[in-house]
This record gives structure tokens, sequence and C-alpha cells, in this order.
């Protein structure tokens, strides 16, 4: 199963990846787990463009294609592969990320941005994506509690670029069967057992 895990920063993504990873290990799985932008060398350098804040220049354009390019390389180089063993991959952020945040977020067209996302992923279409939605004003309260300066570059994007990316993850839930919503304000081990149960539905 190609599993991946969307949502705003700040959501408990990372966390419910993990507590997966170790359910599905105990279960006897073999699992791979991966972040995005990022997952191998090429990808990890140009996660590094990415987030530092010291492009703020960078074009919303450049952005989108630099997100392309580090999923291109993720998918041809591990995660095809990987399916292709029958590894579960699990990964933090995959191509929806690009159409709530590039499209919705940044204004740009959507139908170029999912016709791009077409490209790259090719035959990489996940199982089951769990969309942890939580409002933007917990989102602010969360990166309240962390340093201004530990915020990458699109984590210190404002309140009504997070409102637009929300959005836009709530119309794909809607329009994607794949899509499972889950109330990212419930505790971490309700979560938990919700995404193990969605899991065992679908294998």
């Amino acid at each position: 199963m190609f599993i991946t895990f969307e949502g705003l920063d700040f959501c408990g993504k990372s966390t419910q990846v993990q507590l997966l990873e170790k359910y599905l290990v105990e279960e006897g799985k073999k699992v791979i787990v991966l972040r995005e932008p990022g997952g191998t060398p090429i990808s990890e350098k140009i996660r590094d463009i990415l987030l530092d804040k010291k492009n703020s220049e960078m074009k919303f354009e450049t952005e989108a294609l630099l997100f392309a390019a580090s999923r291109s390389q993720l998918v041809n180089q591990t995660i095809i592969p990987a399916l292709k063993n029958n590894i579960y991959v699990l990964s933090d952020r995959f191509h929806d990320s690009s159409i709530a945040y590039q499209s919705y977020g940044r204004g740009l067209s959507k139908n170029f941005v999912v016709e791009l996302q077409n490209f790259v992923i090719k035959e990489a279409v996940p199982t089951i994506t769990f969309f942890i939605d939580i409002p933007v004003d917990e989102v602010v309260r969360r990166m309240s509690k962390v340093k201004k300066v530990e915020l990458d570059r699109i984590e210190s994007s404002k309140v009504d670029f997070y409102e637009r990316v929300r959005k836009g993850y709530l119309e794909l839930s809607s329009s994607e069967k794949r899509f499972k919503v889950l109330d990212g304000l419930l505790p971490i081990s309700k979560l938990h057992e919700q995404i193990v149960s969605e899991i065992n539905l679908r294998s």
C-alpha cells in the first residue's frame, strides 16, 4: 500500500506517520517512510533550497517546479521500486500538497499544477490519503510555541495563505475517494486508532 498524509503545517502528520510505521512493523510488514520534499539525496538538496528563508525572492512558478523535480526523483528512485516489491510506503506529504499549496495557496493555475503532478507521479497514486484537518487558528496557536527563527520559508506564510490551502484540501477531500478526513484536534491516540482501522479495512 502507498499511504500518504496531508494537512496544514503543525497538524500532526509526522507523529501519525511514525505511529503507523511502528504498528505496521510490529505486524510484520516491510515499511519505508518518506518525507516531502526530500526522500532521496537529490530531493533533499532541492528541499534545502525550497525551505530556506533566505530564498524569499523565489517565484511561485519556481517553487512549483522545484517541488515537482524533487517528487519526480522520489517516485522513480524510491516509491515505484518499493511498491513493486510489496513494501508499504508511508509519505509525509505527496502530490496533493502541491495542489493545495501551489494552486489554492499561491494562486497558480490548478490545471497546470494538476497536469504537472500527473506527469510526475505516473502510476504512483496513493492507495489512501489521510488529511488531518485543523482550523487555521490552531495552526497559529501551535506555531506560537515554536521560535520564529525555526520556521521555514513556507511555514512563515500568512494566515490568509493557510486559509486558502485548507480550502484546497477540503475540496480535494470531497472529490477524491482515496481521501479520509480526520479531525486533527482529537487526541493523538484516537487519531492513530482511526488510521489503523481504515488501513485494516482496505488491506
